[in-house]
């Protein structure tokens, strides 16, 4: 077997893997788990494992759009509307929008076409 490295562009058809198995038993050789934890615990090594934490206790929804930065729990309707509207508005306006949505406890389209609906309302009527 050549030590030159294998070329993924070039056919070679000769190339030997006879070599690669699975190894049949642990290296002996190896320091037990416990030795290798030790040693990178002090060197200060950081783990790449996931820390697992037990899950939060979710807010309710009407309390996580009160403190700014905050994700709201996510609404999942099926309504039949299917077409994105996306509009820039300040944070006291939004924040309004979802308060009125939670209390009536309308999906977010319901309270925009009852909002355009009394807006258009109050306009005919200045006419």
């Amino acid at each position: 077997m050549s030590n030159s490295r294998a070329r993924i562009f070039e056919s070679d058809d000769d190339l030997d893997l006879s070599g690669f198995r699975p190894k049949a038993s642990p290296d002996p050789t190896a320091p037990p788990p416990e030795q290798v934890r030790a040693v990178t615990e002090a060197a200060n090594f950081r783990s790449r494992e996931p820390v697992r934490t037990p899950p939060a206790n979710p807010a309710p929804a009407s309390s996580t759009a009160d403190a700014p930065g905050r994700r709201r729990q996510p609404r999942i309707h099926r309504t039949g509307r299917n077409v994105q509207f996306n509009v820039k508005a300040s944070q006291e306006t939004i924040d309004a929008f979802y308060r009125i949505s939670d209390t009536q406890k309308w999906v977010l389209g319901e309270t925009l076409e009852r909002a355009l609906a009394a807006l258009e309302r109050e306009l005919t009527d200045r006419s």
